[in-house]
C-alpha cells in the first residue's frame, strides 16, 4: 500500500513554498499525496487562492473553512476552535501515514494538535526559528514538540531544534524551500510580468509586504501609517502591495493600502496573491523589498535586492547582508530606503550569499518523508549536555 502523506496548507506564503515538495511527492509512485487546504485559501477577501492549487494541477482532499469576518483576537480563538473540530474530521476520512507542515501560524499549530491526538506523525519544516514580535514564535516551537521529523533551514536552527529536546537523528538542516524555488522556477521577465498582473513596470518600484506584529497591542494602523509616509518621499518609484494573511489587525492594513493604492492608481498596485511565480519575478526587478515579511530575509537576498525590515516582526532572524532593519516610525524607514537605494549599498551586494541557500532541499525533504518510521508517535525528550 502507498504511503499517504498529508500536506496542509493554510496561506498563499507557505503553498508556495511547498510547492516543489508537492510536486516530488506526487512523482513517486509508492508516496499518495493528499492535500488539506484552509485558512485564507478558501476565502474572497484574500484572493480565494484554492484556485491558485488547482491551477497547478493539485485537486485538494480536504478544504475545512475555519476564519470568520473578523481579525479580532477573539475572533482568531474561535477560528482555532473551528480548525480544531475540522482538521480532526478530516484526519479521519484521510487517515494519512504522515501530515506535513510548514510554519507558524495559528492554522498550522491547529493542525499539529490535531495530529497529535489523532496519532499521526507530524513531519515539520522552518522549525527552530525565532520572530521575537510575533505570537507565531511560540506557535512554531509548539509545533517543534508536537513533530517528528523536522526540516531546518539553517545549521543554528537545526541546532535550536534540538536544544528543544528533539533527537538529533530526527533533524535535518535542508535549507530553504523558497530559494530551491528561485532556482527551479522558471521567472518572467519584465514584459511578461507587467501584461501578466495589468500594471507597468516601466519605473523603477518597490514590492511592500507589511503584516501586523501580533505581540504588539494595536499597532499595526500606527506603523502602517509611517510606512505610507516614508513612501511618499519617493514619489519616482512604483509600489506594488502584497496584502496581509488572515492574522489580528490584518483588515486594517489591507484597508490602508486599498485606500492608498486608490488615490495613487497610476503609481501603486495591491493585490491579495501574486502566486510563486510572478512575486519571485516581481522581487527579481524591486528595487528594494520593503516591509517585515519573511521573504524579504529568505528569498531576497538570493536577487542580490536589498531588504528594508522594518520593526520587530522578524527581529532574531539570521539576516544576509543585504537586510537593512529600522523602527517603525517615518523618518527611520526613510533615511533606511535611502540608504537601501544608495549606489555604495548597492555595490556592495555583488558578493553577498544567502545563509538559507542549500541545494536539493525538496529531494531531502520527500527522501526522508518516504522512509520516516511511522509505526509510532512516541517519542523521547533528548537531553543535551550542558557543560
Amino acid at each position: 500500500m502507498n504511503r499517504k502523506i498529508c500536506v496542509f496548507t493554510s496561506s498563499r506564503a507557505e503553498y508556495g513554498l511547498l510547492l516543489g515538495v508537492l510536486r516530488e511527492i506526487k512523482a513517486i509512485e509508492t508516496l499518495k499525496l493528499q492535500i488539506l487546504a484552509s485558512g485564507t485559501h478558501l476565502s474572497p477577501e484574500f484572493g480565494m487562492t484554492i484556485q491558485e492549487i488547482r491551477a497547478d494541477g493539485f485537486d485538494p482532499d480536504e478544504a475545512v473553512e475555519t476564519l470568520l469576518s473578523s481579525d479580532t483576537p477573539s475572533a482568531i480563538c474561535k477560528s482555532m476552535g473551528l480548525a480544531m473540530i475540522g482538521y480532526g474530521e478530516a484526519i479521519e476520512r484521510l487517515r494519512p501515514d504522515i501530515v506535513v507542515l510548514l510554519g507558524d501560524r495559528f492554522e498550522t499549530f491547529c493542525m499539529a494538535a490535531a495530529a497529535q491526538v489523532c496519532r499521526v506523525p507530524v513531519a515539520h519544516i522552518h522549525g527552530g526559528e525565532t520572530t521575537h514580535g510575533a505570537i507565531d514564535e511560540a506557535f512554531r516551537h509548539s509545533i517543534t514538540k508536537m513533530s517528528h521529523l523536522h526540516f531546518a533551514s539553517c545549521e543554528a536552527y537545526r541546532q535550536r531544534i534540538i536544544q528543544l529536546g528533539e533527537s538529533p537523528d530526527r533533524v535535518f538542516n535542508v535549507g530553504a524551500l523558497g530559494v530551491e524555488n528561485i532556482r527551479r522556477t522558471p521567472l518572467m521577465d519584465r514584459g511578461e510580468l507587467a501584461e501578466s498582473i495589468g500594471f507597468s513596470l516601466e519605473k523603477p518600484y518597490f514590492i511592500v509586504t507589511f503584516h501586523p506584529v501580533t505581540l504588539e497591542q494595536s499597532t499595526a494602523g500606527f506603523q502602517f501609517h509611517a510606512l505610507l509616509e516614508a513612501l511618499d518621499a519617493f514619489p519616482e518609484l512604483n509600489v506594488i502591495f502584497t496584502k496581509t494573511n488572515a492574522d489580528t489587525d490584518g483588515r486594517v492594513i489591507n484597508r490602508l493600502i486599498d485606500d492608498y493604492a486608490e488615490r495613487l492608481p497610476k503609481r501603486c498596485l495591491a493585490v491579495a496573491s501574486l502566486g510563486m511565480r510572478r512575486y519571485l519575478s516581481a522581487m527579481k526587478f524591486a528595487s528594494a523589498v520593503i516591509g517585515n515579511s519573511s521573504s524579504g530575509i529568505l528569498e531576497a537576498p538570493s536577487f542580490k535586492v536589498p531588504t528594508v525590515n522594518i520593526g520587530d516582526r522578524q527581529k532574531g532572524r539570521i539576516q544576509a547582508a543585504s537586510i537593512l532593519n529600522c523602527a517603525p516610525d517615518a523618518q527611520a524607514i526613510r533615511q533606511t530606503i535611502g540608504q537601501a537605494l544608495s549606489s555604495s549599498f548597492l555595490e556592495s551586494l555583488s558578493g553577498i550569499s544567502n545563509p538559507y541557500d542549500r541545494p536539493g532541499t525538496c529531494s531531502a525533504i520527500v527522501g526522508q518523508l518516504a522512509k520516516m518510521d511511522t509505526s509510532s508517535t512516541k517519542k523521547a525528550f533528548y537531553d543535551v549536555k550542558f557543560l
